[in-house]
């Protein structure tokens, strides 16, 4: 017989841990090993326990799920993760499976979908809730921003002018709006509201909370 798939849940919700809790006990093939609430106890006890498979929120407190993923892969590789996300846009998707996920499931999925990705993942397999192979697809057809397009297009998705980006990224005004041109060609814009909402609508650019 089989030794139970060993679970390391990661959610700053008590309410997510609760459920995937109560699920994973009812299951004997399944055994939960720890629970942490955010990026720096994930990263802790992965070392600690080595489980085979880690649920992982997108939103933590401190850093988000991808951030902490590409972490504890860069010192296990073997690590095998599903994340959890209220995300279902194509840069969250993208940005998960760069980091090295080999699962997402969106968190209005049933409870029951969240075993079945860890049992798919648990043995190497990949696993995403309907509809998110095709927006990771659609994803990895575009063009990527730069880090220095990005920063760009943050200041403009709150309203920035030309000049205060210049000011606050210590840019010339001719480089700002070059950097604005590729952002428009890469995104499909014809101007700055075009972009902003095509950032926001992908994921490339969220609200602060």
């Amino acid at each position: 017989m089989k030794p139970p798939i060993r679970i390391l849940i990661v959610d700053d919700h008590a309410m997510v841990r609760f459920a995937l809790t109560e699920a994973i006990q009812r299951h004997s093939d399944l055994t939960l090993v720890g629970e942490a609430q955010n990026g720096r106890s994930a990263v802790a006890l992965y070392r600690k326990l080595r489980p085979d498979v880690v649920t992982m929120d997108f939103k933590l407190p401190d850093q988000d799920g991808d951030q902490v993923v590409a972490e504890i892969r860069a010192e296990f590789p073997e690590a095998r993760v599903v994340l959890l996300s209220i995300f279902e846009n194509s840069e969250s998707i993208w940005r998960a499976t760069q980091a090295g996920v080999l699962g997402y499931v969106s968190k209005a999925a049933k409870v029951a979908e969240v075993i079945q990705a860890i049992r798919s993942i648990a043995v190497g397999k990949t696993y995403f809730s309907s509809g998110l192979e095709e927006k990771l697809a659609a994803r990895q057809r575009q063009e990527n921003l730069t880090p220095r397009e990005l920063a760009v297009l943050e200041l403009v998705a709150v309203g920035h002018s030309n000049k205060e980006i210049a000011a606050a990224l210590n840019l010339s005004l001719s480089t700002v709006k070059l950097h604005l041109q590729n952002i428009f060609s890469k995104l499909g814009a014809q101007d700055r509201t075009q972009a902003t909402a095509a950032a926001f609508q992908r994921g490339i650019v969220r609200l602060k909370e």
